[in-house]
């Protein structure tokens, strides 16, 4: 069989399942829509979409956007992608046209792998982005489909014309090569987006491995959609460096979690809040054998502690982690102290140096409230194209989160609050700029602020402070439908009131945090 050639890449992650197809080819690395595939099989299906890609012509470094629901599919291209060098661009499926647009363009993608579903939104910014190949798959069925737009490649049928062995690429690979350009929204309004080398995510796994005492005989399911660092890089890339197995689906509604648990007997079980609240409120959990889960864990936005103490009261314990894109897992609150810690993100990382500073960048004291910052692998190697935002962010090796929180006398870390203004609604990051910078469009709005409040389904929801020009000529159904297709559903503000004025600094700066107590 002729190899890769992977130069000094020894972290690329798709040399993780060609081992794994080596040393337990039987072994059911994915299970996606209730089909299992072994090792082998995954590691066969990604060498022929390797070949297909090359085919097509990329190129070392050239950036793929991947618009495709949690499935086999887009497994299967994101491996590929790494396994060519090429650098895989995740795209959030709930962005409006517009938002897809810019990240396409911004990056400079050359090909776009998407799901059948996204046809006519594909299609309705195809005269807008430098897309060369488009390749349509339709995740979830097991045959050829007979349907692709004719413009775009069948996925199935085309990758099963080639050959399922790896072949020999004329590039060198490098360990400090990008494979992830993950896009995160800006204060500014303006999607940014991080870049994730093969080392990175290499780190940040090993961190995994430790903190979900991860082994071969680990079964995990893959609830937060893959196009974010939580569930690409925390959930299911460790499962399957460590050879165990992760099961994938379009969409797992709360019933499904705990009938899968059961089913296939889950070890491991990472959701965000908001679905834990969904299980507590829509679930007899009472009903379900769930004693295989050995680890419950959760993160990524506002976690209430009456929460965490209702599941505790059922006899189920969860810890709670703490990261971001620009740098994945930095804290974890280790097992057997999850409830006497309950509400601490925990301790930081094995592999990364965090600390909580002051303004001046030096350590806090014990109950003193400083911003998280990192240096080490885990940490993004900037943004794509935005040396000014990277320098901002990463200072002397240092990258600085804009996260508040405070360390107790044992070294557990709680978050208090953000240094800026994004808040997390229902696991997807919000930023009020954005939301924001359209409101500002309309010719009736004059002034406007976004701010997180408290939601007990979603965590936190966006309330919108309007200044019309006219208080008699504006209306809350009017907003609605101006920012409806500008922006994704979870981005709209769930209330919006109009008031006279705003309260604002002397420098004309917005005081949001008078505008949180409004």
């Amino acid at each position: 069989m002729d190899r890769v050639k992977t130069g000094k890449n020894t972290m690329n992650m798709a040399g993780w399942i060609e081992k794994w197809a080596m040393i337990h080819p039987d072994k059911v690395a994915i299970i996606a829509e209730n089909i299992p595939y072994t090792y082998k099989d995954l590691n066969c299906r990604i060498n022929r979409l390797s070949n297909l890609l090359l085919d097509k012509g990329l190129q070392k470094g050239d950036r793929v956007g991947v618009l495709i629901h949690n499935s086999l599919s887009f497994v299967e291209a994101v491996f590929a992608l790494s396994r060519l060098g090429c650098i895989c661009v995740p795209l959030n499926w709930r962005l409006a046209q517009p938002e897809l647009a810019f990240i396409l363009k911004d990056s400079t993608s050359s090909m776009l792998i998407f799901e059948e579903e996204f046809t006519d939104v594909v299609n309705g910014i195809r005269g807008e982005i430098d897309v060369h190949t488009y390749i349509s798959c339709a995740p979830g069925q097991d045959k050829p489909v007979a349907y692709a737009p004719s413009w775009a490649i069948e996925y199935e049928s085309s990758i099963m014309l080639y050959n399922e062995t790896s072949v020999e690429i004329p590039w060198t690979l490098d360990d400090e090569d990008p494979h992830i350009l993950m896009y995160t929204s800006g204060t500014t309004g303006i999607p940014k987006g991080a870049i994730l080398s093969h080392r990175k995510t290499f780190f940040n796994v090993l961190n995994a491995e430790i903190y979900f005492d991860l082994s071969t005989h680990d079964i995990a399911i893959i609830a937060r959609p893959l196009f974010h660092s939580g569930g690409l890089i925390v959930e299911l890339a460790p499962l399957l460096y460590k050879g165990g197995t992760c099961i994938v689906k379009r969409r797992f509604r709360p019933q499904e979690i705990l009938k899968t648990i059961e089913k296939y007997k889950v070890t491991i079980l990472e959701l965000p809040a908001t679905v834990y609240y969904f299980i507590l409120t829509e679930c007899e959990i009472e009903k379900y054998n769930l004693t295989s889960l050995k680890c419950c864990f959760t993160g990524g936005e506002r976690v209430p502690v009456n929460l965490l103490q209702a599941f505790a009261e059922k006899g189920i314990t969860i810890s709670q982690i703490y990261g971001l894109t620009e740098a994945s897992t930095l804290f974890w609150l280790p097992y057997a102290q999850a409830r006497a810690k309950m509400g601490s993100v925990g301790k930081p990382v094995f592999h990364s140096e965090v600390a909580i500073v002051d303004t001046h960048g030096k350590p806090v004291g014990a109950g003193e409230i400083g911003e998280i910052i990192v240096r080490g692998p885990v940490v993004m190697s900037g943004y794509w194209n935005r040396k000014d935002l990277t320098k901002e962010v990463i200072k002397h090796g240092w990258l600085h989160t804009g996260d508040l929180a405070r360390m107790d006398e044992e070294g557990f870390v709680y978050i208090v609050d953000r240094k800026k203004d994004m808040f997390i609604s229902g696991g997807e990051n919000v930023y009020p700029a954005e939301i924001e910078k359209i409101l500002f469009t309309h010719p009736k709005v004059l002034d406007c602020g976004v701010v997180g409040v408290p939601d007990e389904k979603w965590g936190e929801v966006g309330k919108a402070f309007i200044v019309p020009q006219d208080m008699n000529d504006i209306s809350r159904e009017e907003m609605y439908a101006f920012l409806k297709d500008k922006v994704a559903k979870y981005k709209i503000p769930k209330y919006i009131e109009f008031v006279e004025r705003l309260p604002k600094t002397a420098s004309g700066k917005i005081k949001k945090h008078l505008l949180k107590k409004m």
